[in-house]
């Protein structure tokens, strides 16, 4: 394996970047545009696959394109202080904190409507009833109007 030019089927397997998502990354800016072979095809430095390997390492964090672009910056950047990357990943725990709150909120809804359901033969059903209620319609009013439809 030559480790020094790659395609992109090579880069996204020593990356486990996929190359769809290489194309994005590139078309984004998160990575340098590939040089291009003779032929026209997408050539990659053993360099692009380590950045490539940062990036989905940071995703797989729940880093955002914008935060990934700013940590990218970051580790670039031997003068950094690392006060700036300890900032960044502690806006981020914050981020995980308020998302990971949402989503027990709505897990403790959910299983209080499922208490309250039968689940049997019966047509009624809470779940669907709290669903439908005018508390869970999107502010657009579409689903409250459709919600109100279905119930008569």
């Amino acid at each position: 394996m030559d480790m020094m030019q790659m395609n992109i089927g090579e880069t996204a397997k020593h990356s486990g970047v996929s190359a769809k998502m290489i194309r994005h990354y590139e078309g984004i800016g998160l990575i340098p545009k590939a040089t291009r072979s003779y032929s026209g095809y997408r050539t990659y430095a053993a360099s692009d696959v380590h950045t490539l390997r940062f990036i989905r390492q940071a995703r797989n964090l729940g880093f955002s394109i914008k935060q990934i672009e700013q940590l990218l910056g970051l580790w670039r950047n031997q003068r950094r202080p690392s006060s700036k990357v300890k900032a960044l990943a502690q806006a981020h725990i914050a981020e995980l904190d308020a998302r990971i709150a949402e989503m027990q909120a709505m897990k403790r809804t959910l299983q209080d409507l499922a208490v309250h359901c039968h689940g049997d033969d019966r047509p009624e059903c809470p779940i669907l009833d709290g669903l439908a209620a005018p508390l869970a319609a999107d502010a657009s009013g579409a689903r409250r109007g459709r919600a109100a439809s279905t119930r008569h």
